[in-house]
């Protein structure tokens, strides 16, 4: 063997040894990138709350229905007689326990000789009550239409009795109220004629939130009129329905309770239909009913007004801070504006639903999805990469051989 055999194998081992390094620095898989959100929780819609028109008296809630945020409720409210709004409640179980598809007409039940009689005693107690007459034939659509039409109290006890017995029904509202989060809600009878059965207007508005999801109860408290088998004609006593975009749903009035209105109005916000949903209790200026309108007409009307297109995160706005192992920087910023329908000075959550991390990123790549947390469907943007990560640096790599 020469002198220079074991420089050879040495200088081979080097050679090895440092292609070695070099594939081990080269294929050494390095962490993603970190993203950290840098945008707050919450953000505040520019302006001022609207003055929204809420009654002079008694207590009222409102909100349009699918936009985060936009919902308020008059102050310090304790529970109050409800009159016949509870008679929501009677027709939402109803439904749920037998739905309504459109055209079907439903369960069937047969007025007793006994429930006639009621009728009678009922209406010379003043009740509101629709005439009846014993071995009619009244389908669950035309129950129905005359619970929430005209209010019959009567109806509301029939339908009680058919769908288990009083007690039973009872039950079950106060189940539902407990189910649907109103916790100051109390029915003790399926009519409201009970100056017992008592609730708030911010306890109401989340029932009214659940009953015109169903189909078949919105188009039904929208009906201005009806044809009842023994009453005949009937009237919608919501005299609101049909106008200026009311289209429901219930009123309310008695000496206890006052003039009460459960309401519903569609509006056309930026060429987007909304749905403002109230309730008034407690009216007493003038007629209850009247009263219960006038102030449920001016609280949804300036409630649609008040609703504008308004933007939460202009384009551009930085949402994330993105870092490389090396320490270098880039934002995420949203790609486009993040608008929503709402009131000024209202504030909304904002969800930012982040991507798997990458190990590089080129500019505009995405990182995260912006939404309104409750907002509408459309209510999103995307968040994307200001400028590009080429990845951890050689240097790096031989950092982290080990």
């Amino acid at each position: 063997m020469t002198r220079r055999a074991p420089l050879r194998a040495l200088g081979l081992a080097l050679t090895l040894a440092a292609a070695a390094i070099v594939w081990r620095a080269t294929s050494e898989t390095p962490p993603p990138a970190r993203v950290k959100r840098t945008l707050p929780v919450s953000l505040r819609l520019p302006g001022n709350a609207p003055a929204l028109a809420w009654p002079g008296e008694g207590q009222a809630a409102v909100q349009a229905q699918g936009v985060a945020g936009a919902s308020a409720s008059t102050p310090g409210e304790t529970p109050v007689p409800i009159a016949s709004i509870a008679k929501v409640m009677t027709a939402y179980l109803t439904l749920l326990a037998h739905p309504l598809a459109a055209g079907q007409e439903g369960f069937v039940v047969t007025v007793t000789p006994a429930e006639a009689a009621e009728e009678r005693e009922r209406e010379a107690l003043d009740e509101s009550v629709v005439s009846v007459r014993s071995g009619e034939r009244l389908t669950e659509r035309q129950a129905l239409q005359a619970l929430l039409l005209p209010s019959a109290n009567n109806i509301a006890a029939l339908l009680a009795s058919y769908q288990g017995g009083m007690r039973a029904f009872l039950a079950r509202m106060n189940a539902t109220a407990e189910r649907l989060g109103m916790r100051s809600t109390t029915y003790t009878d399926p009519s409201g004629y009970a100056a017992t059965t008592v609730s708030t207007a911010a306890d109401q508005l989340k029932l009214a939130q659940a009953a015109m999801r169903l189909p078949a109860f919105a188009a039904l408290v929208d009906e201005r009129a009806v044809a009842l088998p023994v009453a005949g004609r009937v009237l919608n006593v919501n005299a609101l329905v049909g106008h200026d975009g009311y289209v429901g749903i219930k009123t309310g009035s008695d000496s206890a309770a006052g003039g009460c209105l459960m309401f519903a109005k569609r509006a056309l916000v930026s060429n987007r239909p909304v749905t403002i949903l109230g309730v008034v209790l407690g009216q007493r200026a003038g007629a209850f009913v009247e009263a219960a309108l006038a102030g449920a007409q001016r609280l949804g009307d300036s409630a649609a007004a008040a609703l504008h297109l308004q933007t939460v995160l202009a384009a551009g706005s930085r949402v994330l801070s993105v870092s490389d192992p090396d320490g270098r920087r880039t934002l995420g910023a949203t790609s486009g504006a993040l608008r929503t329908l709402g009131w000024a000075g209202m504030s909304l959550r904002v969800n930012v639903s982040l991507r798997a991390p990458a190990r590089q990123l080129r500019r505009g790549a995405p990182l995260a999805t912006v939404s309104l947390a409750g907002g509408v469907p459309t209510s999103a943007t995307a968040a994307v990469a200001t400028a590009p990560l080429a990845g951890p640096s050689l240097s790096w790599r031989l950092e982290h051989l080990l």
